[in-house]
């Protein structure tokens, strides 16, 4: 581990010589992706760089109640700071080990959200609506930007789909954990008779894809245009300004109406065709990944749940790792934050559990 730290610290010192060379700032690309990799390992070197004076600081408290000629209250002294760096050593490693674990690389980047209603109707359709405002909201309070993509909505204000960005530093890494059926336990304001119902929707929560990433041939797509439906005023079914894009290799179907100009239309929908691509392209290369996706997604069904809210009692609660917050209506007015702690948290320990946990042979070395 201690080797794997010298290199990190001497890979840093490169690229914080690189990032000051007049020809790296002038290639806007490579210095770009120099500084992104110099600010992920900033946080580890300066835990590194405090382990180093923490061990320092300790083997010199060390001599001191080693030495005989020091008089007795300056041995206690140093005693007692020598066992207080000695904890604080094992604090710093343990930091470390979680700062050494292998890093998403997709933590970075922004994200695009579908959210469809599931089982249960009109109802299923509202939450959905419910969730898309909560996770905007959460993006307001967190500064990330929220940017509406395509949405099919339903009479009732609720929407059959929807799919937005959210853009800003470490989006993805935030709510990756969303993805997944919430399903929500309420009386509908459509219910007369107060009976409580069952609901679910979806989330799918996609790393956005930049275009090196994911080469799209235009031999490959079928664009067509048409007037838009649905909820926007006067505008509405006045101009073919809604686009529907057809991925021929895959039958994948992007369609985008909510700008009045065809032309952001089509940038939104390539965006989307993208991700998903993207997102497709992950999945076959790595089999686990798709295996958890799956499970996490679903139908929608109500027993392929992640989470429920249950406005009755008044709680939140997260299956995946028993978590259950008493604070419904904060929640979902985008309080989420101590929630995605929690799994993140629970995510690095399982992670940590992998690679052999705090008495691994790597941490007994050290």
């Amino acid at each position: 581990m201690l080797e794997k730290l010298k290199e990190v610290k001497a890979r840093f010192d490169l690229i914080s010589d690189d990032i000051s060379n007049p020809e790296i700032i002038s290639n806007n690309e490579k210095y770009t992706a120099l500084m992104r990799e110099h600010k992920q390992l900033t946080p580890v070197v300066e835990k590194y760089t405090e382990y180093l004076k923490c061990e320092s600081d300790m083997l010199g408290a060390k001599e001191l109640v080693d030495d005989k000629r020091a008089d007795a209250e300056m041995r206690e002294l140093a005693s007692e700071e020598y066992y207080y760096l000695k904890d604080r050593l094992a604090e710093i490693l343990e930091e470390l080990k979680i700062l050494l674990l292998p890093r998403d690389p997709n933590d970075d980047k922004n994200v695009i959200v579908e959210i469809r209603a599931g089982a249960g109707g009109e109802e299923a359709a509202l939450f959905a609506s419910v969730l898309y405002r909560m996770y905007t909201m959460y993006a307001q309070k967190s500064g990330l930007k929220a940017d509406l993509l395509s949405v099919n909505e339903t009479g009732l204000g609720g929407f059959k789909e929807i799919s937005f960005s959210l853009s800003g530093e470490g989006a993805y890494s935030k709510l990756k954990f969303e993805s997944g059926v919430h399903r929500v336990q309420r009386v509908p304001e459509t219910e007369s008779s107060g009976r409580i119902h069952t609901s679910t929707a979806t989330v799918a929560v996609l790393p956005e894809a930049e275009e090196v990433e994911v080469e799209i041939n235009p031999t490959d797509l079928e664009i067509e245009t048409c007037k838009s439906s649905g909820a926007g005023g006067q505008h509405v079914n006045k101009t073919e300004s809604a686009i529907r894009i057809i991925h021929k290799p895959t039958g994948m179907v992007v369609e985008c109406q909510d700008e009045r100009s065809q032309h952001k239309n089509r940038d939104k929908a390539m965006k989307i065709l993208r991700t998903r691509l993207y997102d497709m392209k992950l999945r076959e290369r790595d089999e686990k990944i798709a295996g958890e996706r799956k499970s996490q997604v679903g139908t929608g069904d109500r027993s392929e749940r992640i989470r429920t809210y249950n406005f009755p009692q008044g709680r939140v609660s997260d299956h995946r790792i028993g978590l259950t917050l008493h604070s419904i209506e904060t929640f979902i007015n985008g309080d989420i934050d101590e929630m995605i702690e929690a799994l993140i948290s629970a995510d690095t320990a399982e992670k940590l559990k992998g690679s052999g946990g705090p008495d691994s042979q790597s941490a007994r070395e050290v």
